[in-house]
Parts: structure tokens; C-alpha cells; sequence
């Protein structure tokens, strides 16, 4: 979540802003960091996309302005494209590189299909923009042009059949998902937002779709098997539902009872059946079984639920003190907003030293029980649709602008991903010493203490704005200050954390996504934990 930003109007804004050019630059300084630490032919490939990328989002920023995109983006920020296109080619990169040090060579070419799709739904992204911008960019045409076909050149002598034709797939889910979800849902995302999320979206179902057909041959982790059908189930529900309630009315009770019968079906029919497909076990029977496997997780589980029923207090408190109040447009300050945040980052510290696989599981699990209500809020579906409206509003705010309220599900996303992102075989043999220890903290780092940190000390007393921002200086240096004083609390009480003398490096990284905090008009509680996980990793 962010802070203290006044939605600006659609439309406004000139592309070459400074707060923009900031954060270009940001992005500049993470891309070369990574460049510098990998130096391979792939981090040649990761800076030509960066470049055109640059250039790129300025066309987008003037088709949102002139509202001749193809879809209706939220327009209460930039196109994104540039932050967006980087994120999962250096996610590649830098998973390459730890694999090869680990000595994972599955992981390892995983890692390069990984940077591969990324480039490919980027410069995608990137001819549609310039495809439907009049008059035709030739300047931006040709270097886009350039980079493309350098990083063509280089992945078609890396890649081989095998993997070329998994990113053709990967692209072609990505396109159709963008022509219905983005038709599904207007004013959800930015250009970036979409790219980053459809595209995330889109290699997980492929990824599913592969490991499906070579069920024989693939011993994988049932917890990673878990995350893949619960994503790419809850989202193919979200289509289904979505369609069919075009050609009825979702808010009837014959609606919502046809809608929680749907749901039965398609969980008992579908989703848990390919999922004994894949693990070769009855998965509910695995799951009480894993989730009460040790008394260590009976414990994290019942501190959990406390938390959960506070945070459920706190909703209903703050909506009886609307109801109390004279004024019919209350909304919840900035501060309140981040109790939400101080509450997840007391379930994720315990769950990273205590428990990560648990942490991995009930991450997936809340995920799946957040979009499920969101889908029962979304569709008013009886008994509890309205509720779920008149509870959530008094949580919105200017990236709300669409149907969905994403905000607290783009908050669990950024900080689970730290968590679900690394290969976990690749994380032995010692590859994760130093400033990569604190991978499975970025989302507690970056979102959980600094952006929160940010807010409240940048909304009660912050007075010297960055420029081009309502954000400020004194909360920028209080969050690199808190995520300090937070790597020094892990020190003490994660034992496994070990820093090696690489503090110049963590203050560098810290210090970067803040500065991407203070600039970025992105949904920073998915961003921010990326990019802080990227160079962590490096």
C-alpha cells in the first residue's frame, strides 16, 4: 500500500515527468547492478530490453492519455512498462546464476526459460503499444526494433526446441489472457500492472499444463504442485463465473446457489482430482497430514487464527465507526490501512524461522480463500456479497478504480512471492550465504516495515516532498531506517542468517527500493518485495 498519494486525474501528467525520469532511473540502477553481477550474454539482452522499454513506456503514457488504448487501464498512474517488463527477466537471471552455484543444472536452464518469457511478453507488450500509436514512433520503432532482434539472436542460439516452443506457449497464453481479462475487467491494472500479473499468470499455466503431461517423470514437491493448480484454478473460476453471470443476474439467491454448487463442483471435480493427478496421493488426506505434521505448526497455526480473528475485529471496528460517524464519506486513514500491514509481518517472521514449507502452504491456501471472496463480492453472491461490499469500501483507494479490490490480495502476493520463488533445491550447499539470506524476507522488508514505516511517518510528519511526488524525504530515510534496524532484529533471532560482511551491499538494496517507493505510481505492495527479492538474490 502507499502513502499519502493524491489520485491524480486521467490524463494528466507530462511523459517526460520528472518523478517518471526518476523512476526510470531506479530502475536503471537495479538493471546495471544485476548486469554487473552477472555479465553474461542474457545481461546484455536484460539492459537492450531496458532501453527500449524506456522508450516504449512514454508511448503508452500518451495512448492513456489520449484514451486510444485498446483496454480501459487505471489511469490514476503511469503505463508501468518499464519497471513491469524487468522484473521477471532479472527474476531469470539471477535464479540462473544461483542454480549454477548451487549446482542445479535443471533449475539452471529454468532459470534462462524463466528470463526468456519474461523478454518475450515484454517486447510483445511493447509492439502493441507502438503498433496502435499515431503517428507511427519511427524513433522508438527502430530501437525497439534493435533490441528485439538482439535478444531474438541471442535466445535462439541459447534456448533449445524445446524450450523455444515452451515460450511461444507461454505468449500465446499470454495473449488470449489479455483479450479477456483486460476485457473482464477495465480499469484493474496499468499497462505494467497487466504485464507483470498476466504474465506471471501465464507461465504458471503453462508450467501446470507441462508438468501435467509428464506427471511420470516428474517427482516435484507436492507444496509447489499445490501453488500451481490452486492459482490457475482460482483464476479459471473467476472466467468461468464471470461469463456465465453475463447471461444471468448474479444476485439473485437461484444465482448463488447455482454459484456455490459451481464452486463445489469445479473444487471436488477439477481442481482436487488433478491435483492426486500430480502428487499421486488423495490431497486433503496430505494436507491434514502435512499441516499437522509436528507440534511446532499446531502452534503457528492457532497464533495465526488469532491473528486473522484481530484482523477481522479491526474491519468490523472501523466499519461501526463509520456507521457512527456524521460524515457518509468516511474512509480509513492511511494509519489504519497499515494495521493490516503490522499484522502480516507478525505472521510471516514466525512462519520464516519457525516453518518455511508451512508458511509456503497456508500462503496458498489464504490466497485461495482471498480470491474466493473477492469472487463473492464481486458477484453479490448471497449470503455474504453485500457484506463483504459494505465491509471492504471503507478500505478503498485510488487504485481501487476498477470492479475488483485487489489491494490487500496484491499485499499477500508481495509477500508470499519471496517465499514461493526461490527453488528450494537451490538454496542448499550454502548458495543463499550473505545478503541472499534475507530473500525470504524481502516482502517483511520492502512492504511489511518500509512501505509501512513510510506511511505513517511520511504522512504525520514528513514536509520535504521528492520532487514530482506527494511523497517525502523524511519517509523515504525512515523506511531505509526501519528495514535497518529489521535486518538487525532477524540477525538475533533467525540463527540460519548469516551476512558475511556484505552489509554495503543490503544498504545499497534497501535503499534503492525505497527510492522506487517514493517515485513509483505501481502497485508498490507487489513491486517493491520484487525488486528488494532481485537484488538481494544477485
Amino acid at each position: 500500500m502507499t502513502r499519502q498519494r493524491a489520485p491524480p486525474a486521467p490524463g494528466t501528467g507530462a511523459p517526460l515527468s520528472g518523478s517518471v525520469l526518476a523512476e526510470a532511473a531506479v530502475v536503471f540502477a537495479v538493471v546495471l547492478s544485476i548486469h554487473a553481477a552477472v555479465l553474461d550474454r542474457y545481461s546484455w539482452c536484460a539492459v537492450a530490453l531496458a532501453v527500449q522499454a524506456f522508450y516504449v513506456q512514454y508511448k503508452w503514457d500518451r495512448l492513456l492519455q489520449q484514451g486510444s488504448a485498446v483496454f480501459q487501464f487505471r489511469m490514476s498512474a503511469n503505463s508501468g512498462l518499464l519497471p513491469a517488463s524487468m522484473v521477471m527477466p532479472l527474476i531469470g537471471l539471477v535464479m540462473k546464476e544461483r542454480c549454477q552455484a548451487a549446482g542445479n543444472p535443471y533449475f539452471e536452464r529454468f532459470g534462462i526459460v524463466v528470463a526468456a518469457t519474461g523478454m518475450a511478453v515484454a517486447l510483445f507488450s511493447s509492439v502493441l503499444a507502438l503498433g496502435i500509436t499515431r503517428p507511427v514512433p519511427t524513433n522508438t520503432c527502430v530501437i525497439s526494433g534493435l533490441a528485439g532482434c538482439v535478444i531474438t539472436y541471442i535466445m535462439k542460439h541459447s534456448l533449445s526446441v524445446g524450450e523455444v516452443i515452451e515460450v511461444l506457449e507461454v505468449l500465446l497464453i499470454f495473449v488470449y489472457l489479455n483479450m479477456i481479462l483486460l476485457y473482464l475487467l477495465p480499469r484493474c491494472f496499468t499497462p505494467g500492472e497487466a504485464l507483470l500479473v498476466l504474465g506471471g499468470i501465464s507461465f504458471m499455466l503453462n508450467q501446470l499444463i507441462k508438468r501435467s503431461l509428464t506427471v511420470v517423470e516428474s517427482q516435484g514437491d507436492p507444496v509447489d504442485f499445490l501453488l500451481l493448480v490452486v492459482v490457475i484454478g482460482m483464476v479459471l473460476m473467476g472466467i468461468f463465473f464471470s461469463i456465465l453471470f453475463v447471461f444471468m443476474d448474479s444476485g439473485t439467491w437461484a444465482s448463488s446457489i447455482f454459484f456455490h454448487l459451481m464452486t463445489c463442483v469445479l473444487g471436488l471435480g477439477v481442481v482436487l482430482p488433478w491435483l492426486h493427478w500430480l502428487i499421486r496421493r488423495n490431497p486433503l488426506l496430505w494436507l491434514l497430514q502435512f499441516l499437522f505434521q509436528t507440534e511446532t505448526r499446531i502452534y503457528l497455526l492457532a497464533y495465526w487464527s488469532l491473528l486473522a480473528t484481530f484482523a477481522c475485529l479491526v474491519v468490523l471496528y472501523q466499519n461501526a465507526k463509520r456507521s457512527s460517524s456524521e460524515s457518509k464519506k468516511h474512509q480509513a486513514s492511511t494509519i489504519t490501512r497499515k494495521y493490516f500491514h503490522l499484522i502480516v509481518v507478525a505472521t510471516y517472521i514466525p512462519g520464516i524461522i519457525f516453518d518455511r514449507p508451512l508458511l509456503y502452504v497456508a500462503a496458498t491456501l489464504c490466497l485461495a480463500v482471498f480470491i474466493f471472496l473477492e469472487y463473492v463480492r464481486y458477484f453479490r453472491i448471497k449470503p455474504l456479497g453485500h457484506t463483504l461490499r459494505s465491509l471492504l469500501s471503507l478500505f478503498l483507494d485510488e487504485r481501487d478504480s476498477g470492479p475488483l479490490i485487489l489491494t490487500h490480495i496484491y499485499l499477500l502476493l508481495g509477500m508470499s512471492l519471496p517465499i514461493w520463488l526461490v527453488p528450494r533445491p537451490c538454496t542448499q550447499k550454502g548458495s543463499l550465504g550473505g545478503a541472499r539470506a534475507l530473500v525470504p524476507y524481502a516482502g517483511v522488508l520492502a512492504v511489511g516495515v518500509g512501505d509501512t514505516m513510510a506511511s505513517i511517518f511520511g504522512s504525520t510528519m514528513g514536509e520535504i516532498r521528492w520532487p514530482g511526488t506527494k511523497k517525502t524525504f523524511e519517509g523515504t530515510m525512515t523506511s531505509i531506517f526501519a528495514q535497518i534496524i529489521s535486518v538487525a532484529l532477524i540477525l538475533i533471532f533467525d540463527s540460519e542468517v548469516d551476512l558475511n560482511q556484505s552489509y554495503a551491499w543490503i544498504l545499497g538494496s534497501i535503499s534503492t527500493v525505497s527510492l522506487l517507493e517514493a517515485y513509483t505510481t505501481q502497485i508498490d505492495n507487489l513491486l517493491l518485495p520484487l525488486y528488494l527479492l532481485i537484488l538481494l538474490m544477485a
